[in-house]
């Protein structure tokens, strides 16, 4: 019944007449504790990307509005990983105030976007990685990366791709009924069956009573390009990632 009754507020009142009504320093650090404790394991710690998308910017995809944050954060964004959060409204609106007070702290990177694209597609991103259609499925599609990762995040899933692994991306392996090797992104698995994307795209599905060796590897399937790069081609690489914007 209480989160009807706040679905029922976000709804019949339009984004100039919801303002936060909790906007004090003292609001404004509630909210960064129920942020960290709740928010950073998708958001990150400094609310800078990882599983979810920068918050720092003070642009969003589903609303900028103080009206679309309450809304988000209360009810979830169907299609989407984020869901909904049972907490009082003057909860909701103090982490609204802590994501507000972080609007425009998101560093500009120092690279060269031009030369960045040149190493984007001369070390192989592309094999994996797609861009605007262009390129391979196997890897997160990068179109939109820019609006959505912090040049902290950007740089650190470069150098080192173990930090955050999402689960959709873990290798699992194993021999099937008839012998062959299999190894793919894990998509779904459950008592009795596991659905994967092999390395060339294809979906399959498998019994696991009819596998041996099965097991699952956590880490990535990307390399680390730490000791391949340069310090200014790192540099170059994050500034032409960070570039790439929905339209």
């Amino acid at each position: 019944m209480f989160r009807v009754m706040l679905f029922l507020l976000a709804a019949t009142l339009s984004a100039e007449e919801l303002h936060n009504p909790r906007t004090t320093p003292a609001d404004v650090a509630a909210g960064a504790k129920s942020f960290h404790s709740h928010c950073a394991p998708c958001h990150g710690y400094t609310a800078e990307g990882g599983r979810g998308p920068n918050l720092t910017t003070g642009h969003f995809f589903h609303g900028s509005t103080d009206a679309d944050l309450f809304n988000n954060i209360t009810n979830g964004i169907p299609g989407t990983e984020m869901p909904s959060i049972f907490f009082s409204p003057d909860r909701v609106w103090q982490i609204v105030a802590y994501i507000r007070s972080l609007n425009g702290t998101s560093a500009t990177p120092r690279g060269d976007k031009a030369a960045g694209l040149v190493l984007f597609r001369s070390k192989g991103c592309m094999q994996c990685h797609s861009v605007k259609g262009q390129g391979g499925e196997l890897g997160p599609d990068l179109t939109g990366i820019g609006a959505s990762r912090s040049v902290k995040n950007l740089r650190e899933s470069i150098v080192d791709p173990n930090a955050q692994v999402p689960p959709q991306y873990w290798i699992v392996s194993f021999e099937d009924q008839s012998g062959s090797y299999v190894k793919g992104f894990l998509l779904n698995e459950d008592t009795y069956t596991v659905q994967l994307l092999d390395m060339r795209g294809n979906l399959r599905s498998y019994d696991k009573a009819k596998v041996s060796g099965y097991k699952v590897d956590k880490h990535s399937a990307m390399p680390s390009y730490r000791s391949s790069l340069t310090g200014d081609q790192l540099n170059d690489l994050v500034a032409y990632l960070w570039s790439l914007r929905p339209e």
